[in-house]
């Protein structure tokens, strides 16, 4: 089988956590560089799919600058990221152009792979893969690529299973996953998958984008 191309992918930011190591609110919002963490995360994901959505509970109204649809989760009070995969699939589902796939990244993680979903698309062996990122013997649940003609089965898993935990979920289909290197900087190395829960990971992150001139 030959994987998806961009054109049947689409994109899926996952904003519906509760962001408590940061306080609360929507930390996606905070400034990295001069600019919400959030302009960085869709300015790296969306060249990478056909279309792109946000996925995010409560008022929409607050990520109305980036024009993009906001999409809430459609079952359970913060589900985790599964709800957010499904509100994706549910999505990608309901637009006038077919799409195969949901391509999924968290709106902390400011620096992931930009070559993300192509990775992603040449792994895809079967109709029903899902593809996880991995990097420094780290797996990365909420960076995922997820056939959408698993959605009613992730529906069912979600409204009856006693865990929310993605891979509870994952490990019951076909699994493949895309090893992400290390990027070495100076003598340090960093994790393109490095997000942001505290307010020393935001430290850390301006420390990456002016000593580091991560891109």
């Amino acid at each position: 089988m030959t994987g998806p191309s961009r054109n049947d992918i689409l994109g899926c930011v996952l904003a519906g956590g509760l962001s408590r190591r940061m306080g609360g609110g929507d930390k996606a919002l905070l400034k990295l560089g001069g600019a919400p963490m959030l302009t960085r995360v869709i300015g790296r994901l969306e060249p990478q799919v056909s279309a792109l959505v946000l996925n995010a509970n409560g008022d929409a109204d607050r990520f109305a600058d980036y024009g993009l649809p906001v999409i809430a989760d459609t079952v359970g009070d913060f589900a985790g990221p599964l709800a957010g995969v499904l509100a994706g699939m549910r999505h990608a589902q309901a637009m006038d152009e077919p799409i195969s796939h949901v391509a999924t990244a968290a709106s902390d993680t400011p620096f992931f792979p930009l070559d993300l979903v192509e990775r992603f698309a040449e792994v895809v062996t079967t109709p029903d893969t899902i593809v996880l990122a991995t990097s420094g013997g780290n797996r990365h649940p909420v960076f995922g690529l997820w056939p959408v003609a698993l959605a009613d089965d992730l529906e069912t898993w979600l409204k009856e299973s006693d865990t929310f935990k993605v891979l509870a979920w994952v490990h019951r289909h076909r699994l493949a996953t895309v090893d992400f290197d290390l990027v070495r900087h100076g003598e340090r190395s960093f994790d393109p998958f490095f997000n942001a829960n505290t307010p020393d990971d935001m430290i850390e992150a301006e420390y990456f984008l002016r000593e580091q001139k991560i891109s």
